[in-house]
This record gives structure tokens, sequence and C-alpha cells, in this order.
């Protein structure tokens, strides 16, 4: 995909909304969509999805399936046992280029970029932690084994040389763990704000530490992938407005999707965009049809590409 044929489907899908296309008319089949945890943005994201695709795709069964989010999502794909994925896209890059935490490349494309992660670093508003200085030598829930935080989180740490206890722990094992002071941190990577965040905040005060002092050195070791985002005053309740960093979310596809499969995905995204965003999502974090093809170094599958070409008329 050049940068030109880029500029003219980016041109083009702003004005989507009042264009149709025909659907899709191959064999009827199931679509599996890697998802992330129960409480995250990840699976609320691709339930939404799958409820939408098969409103206006009768003839595809799509389902979203609860795993433990980017790496082991990109694992599902390369196996064959999904279709779609949902991954971060500094884990996408990496996966793409065979880069650590991957030994070699993993083989995929994308149907388009559908939301904005927010990585957040959640510490009890009780507590004495209020830098990422001050969680030397402590334990952090450090993100589940096979996600996308857990590889955020290691580098971070890295590039700030500030050694911690690292716990890999699922998000609702880590939010156990610092109600019951058995971590003094967890990492966390999604949507603002995250339901499961919400809940421990009713009840166990927290607060966010800042990030985006650190993105210089992320950017410098791993490039433009990660920006810095805004986490307005109140997103959760008594938490004041911050910076961090954030990255991309990515929905992939295995190599073995058809075209047409990919580009009734495609169309799905760019036709219902307004029904994708999970309730308690501050609306600008969330899919936008002029940015959905700002994939990165990560090339669009050919079928959403045609379908977004078609769509621009």
């Amino acid at each position: 995909m050049t940068v030109t044929r880029r500029t003219a489907l980016l041109a083009g899908l702003a004005t989507l909304a009042g264009c149709s296309t025909a659907g899709y008319q191959g064999p009827e089949r199931e679509v599996v969509i890697a998802a992330g945890e129960s409480g995250g943005f990840y699976l609320a994201f691709a339930e939404l999805l799958a409820q939408q695709l098969n409103r206006a795709e009768p003839r595809l069964r799509a389902t979203a399936v609860a795993t433990e989010a980017s790496v082991e999502n990109l694992r599902r794909l390369r196996d064959g046992r999904a279709d779609l994925g949902l991954v971060l896209g500094d884990v996408a890059e990496s996966a793409f280029a065979g880069a650590d935490p991957f030994t070699v490349p993993i083989a995929f494309s994308a149907i388009g970029r559908v939301y904005e992660n927010y990585h957040q670093l959640v510490v009890r508003a009780d507590g004495g932690v209020r830098s990422l200085a001050d969680l030397a030598g402590r334990p952090v829930a450090m993100g589940a084994n096979g996600s996308g935080v857990a590889v955020f989180s290691t580098r971070l740490f890295a590039r700030a040389e500030i050694p911690v206890l690292a716990k890999n722990l699922l998000l609702g094992e880590a939010i156990n763990a610092l109600v019951a002071h058995e971590v003094d941190a967890l990492f966390w990577s999604g949507g603002i704000p995250t339901p499961a965040l919400t809940e421990l905040n009713r009840t166990t005060p927290i607060t966010l530490l800042p990030l985006d002092a650190h993105l210089p050195a992320l950017r410098a070791g791993y490039g433009p992938v990660y920006d810095q985002v805004h986490v307005p005053a109140q997103a959760y309740q008594g938490v004041g407005e911050l910076r961090t960093i954030g990255v991309a979310n990515l929905l992939l596809a295995a190599p073995s999707l058809p075209d047409d499969v990919a580009a009734a995905v495609a169309r799905t995204l760019a036709g219902h965009a307004a029904d994708l965003i999970p309730a308690p999502a501050v609306g600008t974090q969330f899919l936008d049809v002029r940015t959905l093809i700002g994939t990165g170094k990560v090339p669009l599958h050919p079928g959403a590409a045609s379908a977004y070409r078609a769509l621009h008329g």
C-alpha cells in the first residue's frame, strides 16, 4: 500500500456513511474474533463487532472469544484458531518483523485501526506511590502472559532502568492483588474508562500515574508506534487530568482469510462505526472512519483495501 493509495482511501472514508455496496455472497461460514479479557474493551468491542457483522452479513456467523489478548491473539491467527484478532500496534509491528518477544515473523494483515489503547498504571489512592521511580523494588502486576500490556510494561521499566518485582496476572487477579496489598501497582491497557477499574474505584479508590515523561525513551527504542494521550479529569471518579502513553489497536486477519470476508468486515467497520463503541467509552478514543487505514507498518488485507476503495466510489 503506497502513500498515494492510502491518501486516496483516507479522502474517501469521510463520506462512507452515505455509501453502500453488495454484501457478502460467499458460502456460509464462521468468523472467530480473538479478543481479550472479561472486563476490558477488547472483548466488549469484539462482541459489538460480531453483533453488527451478523446483522449486516447473514451468511457469516461471527463470535468473539475471550483470550489473554495481543500475543495470544497473534498465535491464534498463526495457528488457524481465529480469523480475526485484536492486537496492540506495537506488538503487531514486532510480530510482523519477528522482533522481541517473537523469534520469527508471523504472517497476517490488517483490516483496520479500530481504536486507541491507553496504558494505565493504577495505584491505590491511599498509598505512597506517585511516580514510576517509586515502584523500584516493589511488586507490580505487569499484565497477563500473552498480553500486549505485559510487553509494554516490560519495555517501559527496562527503558526507565527501574527494577521491579514483576507479576503476570489477569486483570481480575491484579485487581484483587492491589486490594489485598499484594502488589503496589497494576498495569492495564485499554479504553478510558475500563469498566473493571471503575468498579474497583468504587470500593478501593485509585489514581493513575502519568507516563508521558517516558515517551521519548520508548520512541527511541521502538519508533513512533507510541503516542502521548490525554486522560480527562474524572474519567475515573476522583482522578485528575493526566497524560499517559497510547498505542493503536489493530484488527488483524489470518493469512487464510478470504478477500470477500475481509471486505465484509471492513464494510461493517466503516458503515457501523457509531455502533461499535462500548457504552462506558470516552467517544473520542474509539473508531473513527478517517483513521481506519492508519495501520502503520502492517499492510492492509487486500480484501479490506478493495472494500475501502469501493466505498470511496
